[in-house]
């Protein structure tokens, strides 16, 4: 497929109908495209959510859906356990795919993407929207400078609560629709990627124990969408699995050395991602709760707290910034400066030599990791982590 039509604005899918396909349509509109229609379940879910949203159409499933001219770009937003069929379709109907994490649930169907993309040199992304915060740009850009030195130890969290009771319940709790593992491959992904971008170093090797709190859960008799503070009050007891919460040693190359927890079920953490990074000349700190503020340690003078302001940034910091200094900007602006990139590449046509946002490959490499840490957790020892294998 070329470049997107200069005399219009790209035209977007959006595949998948609950929380987070709302924030794609959100965003996608934020960032100048068009969102031509959206597919669901079912056509019926699919209906409703498009007159909800204000979009245009709802297509009776995704075959359709991909012979619309119109559309340009799909955002598969979906279970994980059908990224791969959905992507695979929209690559080989022509079309450029922005994916959420992870990216499907095996690795090898990954590399079959990375594969299928890179051939039809279709522009393809997979959805670590931290990576957009502005400040997360200025501090791998002090990184790139050597402002805190060599990394040496890199710890941090990704703490939630949505899960904490038994009868809390989505479709992320049921193996077969989300993969084995859960909160790892859900938010623990988001923190591997971001902290490995920043650092630019990669994970090696990995030392995980993996936690299951709740052994039971109630499923209700329908579905119950993503942070809705809905539980079930009846339904049928199910075990569980899946991990609640996790705890993962790193090795990485250059000698660097790091560890992170993952939880679902830590109460009063609505979505707090945090880590410190300690290099041989400072270290820096920065929580998604508190996303305009980066910690600055030094040794030997005083520690610094840089507010975002883009007049002060790295120009890469500066160049995704919407707001000045002291107007917070956090999870909406992120997704909508990573849409805006990645269309960027597809009002062009094809993927740059180096794309500033995240590939299928980088979602290849986290199930890679994602692979290694399940395989630790189950035979509790240190796990290498295999290389890529695309094509």
């Amino acid at each position: 497929m070329g470049a997107a039509s200069v005399d219009k604005p790209i035209g977007v899918l959006v595949v998948g109908t609950g929380q987070i396909g709302r924030v794609h349509v959100e965003c996608a509109r934020r960032a100048g495209a068009h969102v031509v229609g959206l597919v669901g379940s079912s056509p019926e879910r699919a209906g409703v959510k498009a007159r909800q949203w204000d979009v245009p159409q709802a297509y009776p499933d995704l075959t359709t859906a991909l012979m619309d001219a119109n559309v340009d770009v799909v955002h598969v937003a979906s279970p994980n356990n059908v990224h791969a069929e959905q992507a695979r379709a929209a690559i080989d109907a022509g079309k450029h795919v922005i994916c959420e994490k992870p990216l499907t649930i095996d690795s090898s169907q990954a590399a079959d993407l990375v594969t299928r993309a890179r051939k039809a040199d279709l522009v393809n992304a997979t959805c670590f929207n931290f990576r957009f915060y502005p400040l997360m740009h200025e501090a791998r850009a002090m990184v790139s400078r050597g402002d805190i030195g060599d990394p040496l130890f890199i710890t941090g969290s990704y703490h939630q609560d949505w899960l904490l009771r038994e009868t809390d319940w989505n479709w992320r709790l049921e193996p077969e629709r989300a993969g084995q593992l859960r909160a790892v491959a859900d938010i623990g992904s988001h923190w591997l990627d971001l902290v490995t971008w920043i650092a630019q170093r990669e994970i090696t090797e990995v030392l995980a124990d993996l936690h299951t709190f709740r052994p039971t859960r109630i499923r209700p008799d329908g579905e119950v969408e993503t942070f809705s503070g809905l539980a079930a009050t009846t339904g049928t007891p199910v075990t569980m699995t899946s991990d609640d919460a996790a705890t993962v040693a790193l090795h990485m190359n250059g000698g660097t050395r790091g560890s992170f927890t993952v939880s679902q079920v830590s109460a009063g953490r609505k979505n707090d991602l945090r880590f410190e990074l300690a290099g041989t000349e400072g270290s820096l700190m920065w929580s998604s709760e508190a996303s305009d503020t980066l910690w600055i340690g030094r040794r030997g003078r005083t520690n610094e707290i840089l507010l975002k302001d883009p007049v002060h940034l790295d120009p890469t910091a500066t160049n995704i910034s919407f707001y000045p200094g002291g107007h917070v900007e956090g999870y909406g602006e992120a997704f909508t400066s990573l849409f805006a990139t990645i269309y960027a590449d597809v009002a062009r046509g094809n993927p740059s030599p180096e794309p500033l946002y995240p590939t299928f490959e980088d979602g290849y490499r986290g199930l890679l990791v994602a692979d290694a840490i399940s395989i630790s957790g189950q035979d509790r020892a240190w796990k290498a982590v295999a290389p890529t294998r695309s094509r």
